[in-house]
């Protein structure tokens, strides 16, 4: 198993990075890919990545495993995509600036987000308000469709810059398809929104001997299946909660 000693890079909250990192939070535990008390579990809030390498690396943490040059790396071979690309799609870049123009400003948004500090001035107000004033021709289905298989394209090239830790690429899928299905909610259209695998479902260490019996009743089913069948306890296929709640006690 490969050893890691994050930070590679020292990270620092930047103008939108609680935020993300919050609302994230409020929708993975809705969907239960993060525990019910994530927003206090200090591994996720942290903006180190875990050296744990079965613990998913949050968004908000890749600044700390990538840095700021591989970064630019990813968002600059994308634009390069972009401006070799069909006239309708590409001529909405170019009105608003050169190519540098869109590497700077969206290699910033990604630092600012991924724990590299205060990089993308004006923060969610500024993104708003380009996505409504300066990229609403794109702000549909094609346009979405167009940016996600260039981006796709883009990831899968780009193994040089997601070192040899194999949850980065997950995380950034994360990262692209959590700020994907907000904007197809926010501006109506529809897309699929993936990017690749994304991150698991983190399940919290469930230890019965340091727990109150509250709080093991308080688990979910699914939870207490797994936790008894980490400690090896054998036939629970067919019980309900309140039986495997009777064998964590016992325990």
């Amino acid at each position: 198993m490969t050893n890691f000693s994050y930070p590679n890079y020292p990270p620092q909250n930047g103008y939108m990075t609680e935020a993300s990192m919050l609302k994230y939070i409020s929708f993975a535990m809705k969907k239960k890919l993060l525990p019910e008390n994530a927003h206090r579990v200090a591994q996720i809030i942290s903006l180190s990545a875990s050296n744990d390498i079965r613990k998913p690396i949050q968004f908000w943490q890749l600044y700390s495993v990538l840095g700021r040059t591989r970064v630019i790396g990813i968002v600059n071979k994308f634009y390069e995509r972009v401006y070799d690309d069909e006239k309708w799609f590409s001529s909405v870049f170019s009105r608003i600036g050169p190519i540098n123009h869109h590497v700077n400003t969206q290699s910033a948004m990604w630092l600012d987000v991924m724990g590299g500090g205060f990089a993308y001035h004006g923060g969610e107000y500024r993104l708003n308000f380009h996505h409504k004033h300066n990229a609403y021709e794109l702000m549909n289905s094609d346009g979405a469709e167009r940016w996600l298989k260039l981006m796709r394209l883009t990831l899968d090239s780009s193994e040089q810059y997601m070192t040899e830790d194999p949850r980065v690429r997950r995380s950034i899928n994360t990262f692209l398809s959590h700020f994907m299905t907000n904007y197809a909610v926010e501006f109506g259209f529809d897309t699929d929104g993936l990017f690749g695998d994304t991150n698991p479902p983190l399940r919290r260490k469930v230890n019965f001997l340091n727990m109150t019996s509250d709080a093991i009743e308080a688990l979910t089913e699914e939870e207490l299946r797994e936790a008894l069948i980490g400690r090896g306890v054998k036939g629970i296929e067919g019980d309900d909660k309140v039986a495997l709640v009777n064998k964590a006690l016992s325990l």
